[in-house]
Order: C-alpha cells, then sequence, then structure tokens
C-alpha cells in the first residue's frame, strides 16, 4: 500500500491548525456533550444523567472506548464473534462478500451475545443495485427509480415493510438513504443511487425513509457529506474532487441541512472540496469538513448532534493510495470523526495500538473518545433515557 509523506504532513498540519484555532478537545464539542445535558436542565437531572454517562463508559477498558469507534466488515459469524469478543468494536459491517447466514441463521446473535454494550449491526441497503440483503429480503427499485415511481407516502410504506424484515434479520443500522444530490447517469457511481437532481425532492424521500426506518427501530446514515452527486469520479478507484463549497451551499448541502435534525447520522465521503478541505486531504479525515458538519453555521444549518461515521478507509482507493488504515482511522477520529468504518477484522489489533498512541501522546484526546463513545451509545438507544 503507498504511503505519500506529503499527504501525512498535510493532515497533520491540518489537524494542528484545528486544534491551535481553539476547537481543542479537553472539553467535548459544544453540540452534543458526552452526558448529553443542557443548561436548561434540572440540576437533578443533570446529575442523572451525568452518572448514567459515567456508568456507561466504566463498563469499557479505555482500548475498548476507542474499539466502539469502530465499524468493521466481517466474512461471517466467526469473524464476527471473534472481532467482538477480543476488541470489543462498536459494530459490525455486513458486506457484498459475508456470508449471509450470518443473517439468514441468527448467527448474528453469537457477536451480539459477546458485546459488553450493544452492537451495531450495520448493511449497505439502498435498495437498486446496492442492496446487500436483496436476496433475504427481497428487491426494491433505484432511488432514482423509486422517486419517478412513487409517492413518498408510498415510499414509507414500502421501507416500513423493509424495514421490519431487517431489524428480523438482527440489523439495527443501514447506510442508507444516499441523498446525493445528481443528474449523472445511472451507472455512475452515484447516479441512480440518488433520488433526484432536485435537492428538494431529495430531502423529501430521504425524510420519508428515516421517518419509516425509525418507526420500526433501525437506524439511518444519510450520505455523502458534504455531496457526491457532483464529484468528478469514484472514491473507490481515486481521488474525487467535487465543486468548490460555494456551490454546494445551493444544491449538494441542501438536503444535508434539511435533514441534520432528523435523527439520522451522516457518512462522511473521500471528497476533495475546494474552499473547504486542505489540497489533498479529503472530507473524511478533514477537520475542516467535521467542523462544517458539526458546527453548521458554515451552510446555514443546526449543530450536528448525532454520530459521524466515515465512507469505507480500507477499500476505497481515495484513501488506500494516500495513506495505511491505521493512519487513516487516527487521522478521521483526530479531525472529528466518531466512527471509522472499513472492511475487514484485520488490522483492527494494529489500528487500536496506534489509537492507544494517540491518546497516550495526546494527539488524541480522552474528552474526545468518551463524547465519541457516549454519542455512538446514544445513537444505539443504550443509554434509554440519559
Amino acid at each position: 500500500m503507498r504511503k505519500t509523506p506529503i499527504v501525512l504532513l498535510a493532515i497533520l498540519a491540518a489537524v494542528a491548525t484545528a486544534c491551535s484555532g481553539g476547537d481543542s478537545e479537553s472539553a467535548p464539542p459544544r453540540s452534543a456533550p458526552p452526558d448529553a445535558t443542557t443548561a436548561s436542565a434540572a440540576p437533578g437531572a443533570t446529575a442523572a444523567k451525568s452518572d448514567c454517562g459515567a456508568d456507561y463508559l466504566a463498563k469499557l477498558t479505555p482500548r475498548e472506548k476507542l474499539a466502539q469507534l469502530l465499524t468493521v466488515g466481517v466474512t461471517g459469524a466467526a469473524d464476527a464473534a471473534d472481532v467482538v469478543r477480543t476488541s470489543q468494536v462498536g459494530g459490525i459491517f455486513v458486506g457484498s462478500w459475508t456470508d449471509k447466514s450470518l443473517l439468514a441463521d441468527g448467527l448474528i446473535d453469537q457477536a451480539k451475545n459477546a458485546a459488553k454494550v450493544p452492537l451495531l449491526v450495520t448493511i449497505d441497503e439502498e435498495g437498486g443495485r446496492v442492496s446487500r440483503a436483496e436476496d433475504l429480503i427481497g428487491p426494491a427499485p433505484s432511488a432514482r427509480v423509486t422517486a419517478q415511481t412513487m409517492t413518498s407516502q408510498q415510499f414509507h410504506d414500502a421501507t416500513v415493510l423493509r424495514g421490519r424484515k431487517l431489524k428480523d434479520l438482527g440489523v439495527t443500522v443501514d447506510f442508507a438513504p444516499d441523498v446525493d444530490v445528481s443528474s449523472q447517469p445511472d451507472d455512475s457511481v452515484i447516479g441512480d443511487r440518488s433520488f433526484s437532481d432536485d435537492p428538494a425532492v431529495v430531502s423529501e424521500y430521504a425524510k420519508a425513509y428515516i421517518s419509516a426506518m425509525a418507526e420500526v427501530g433501525v437506524g439511518t446514515v444519510i450520505k455523502h457529506f458534504p455531496g457526491h452527486g457532483s464529484g468528478s469520479g469514484d472514491s473507490h478507484t481515486g481521488a474525487v474532487r467535487t465543486p468548490p463549497l460555494s456551490q454546494l451551499q445551493s444544491v449538494d448541502l441542501v438536503p444535508f441541512r434539511d435533514l441534520v435534525d432528523s435523527g439520522a447520522a451522516v457518512m462522511v465521503g473521500h471528497l476533495d472540496v475546494p474552499g473547504l478541505t486542505t489540497p489533498d486531504v479529503p472530507a473524511s479525515i478533514s477537520p475542516e469538513a467535521m467542523a462544517l458538519l458539526r458546527d453548521g453555521t458554515g451552510y446555514g444549518a443546526a449543530p450536528f448532534q448525532g454520530p459521524i461515521f466515515t465512507d469505507d478507509l480500507g477499500g476505497m482507493a481515495a484513501i488506500t493510495n494516500r495513506m495505511s488504515i491505521e493512519d487513516a482511522v487516527e487521522a478521521a477520529l483526530i479531525a472529528g470523526a466518531d466512527n471509522a468504518l472499513w472492511i475487514t477484522t484485520d488490522a483492527v489489533p494494529q489500528v487500536l495500538d496506534r489509537l492507544e498512541q494517540a491518546v497516550a501522546s495526546g494527539r488524541l484526546s480522552a474528552a474526545r473518545v468518551d463524547a465519541s463513545v457516549l454519542r455512538m451509545a446514544r445513537y444505539k438507544g443504550a443509554l434509554g433515557s440519559c
């Protein structure tokens, strides 16, 4: 795997700039404090919520807290149970390569039972050509065909049925809907995965999807912030450049702005964004991109309170051509992501070794880690009413 020293220097410089600019993580981000309290909360309620968060964190060792910020692809039931039992990763990812008996035969319970705290079981199930559970729950049209042939209410109702099937299989989070705004050909990297080239239509249908999945208890993740729909290529095969941030404001960023309070998490793409990201540092590892999403002020949105996922850091050339998985995960978490995603379990021990070093050196603060662990716990519903 080729590593480019210039890129690594650029990342370190970007992170240093973010820290020196007053965004130190000696305290958690203001948009999502780790105990979920607010200034208006009654003293007794504040103490209870703080105790609840502290109790959750106390279940985990420092290394296990770091592992909670990882979601890794698995080959099947044995791989899933092993990585959860030995490392306590926060989530597993069911991909096209995964033995589906993990879900079909209820073997996912082995992994869930090995977890100290609730486990995310994630999948890419958009419908159309991105459908990892089609053989288990049946086919669904692409987003583009859906918006052309169904009302948003009809889509909501159909999604409730599919969501129930996913939940019955043991899935807890769907990396969908895709809220990229695009007019590109159907078979391009986004193409028919986009509901429309009209941001209002994208927001309407995405909202219906998120609402339907919430009704049945499956989490959703909107993607790919800050917008892949007009990107220069496919981040699976190389670097992708978007239009400048100023041009994204009125099109690509609109659905993210509309859905910031929807309850969905957000996935940040491997996108070089002129006017936002440092050159050769894609959004998924960019402090500036994470701050734009978290604070909201740079694109006219409310602060984002939920978890931030990266796109796959281990199988997409927009990242792997630039750095190792250890470098990428560290850079993503330092930049402000709450959860780093990649597609194998092989490197989990090495990644955790690196993250422990990052905490020990102060590159990644313990407060940042705790804030992200609790943000992920709330998203899982693991803190109840806290």
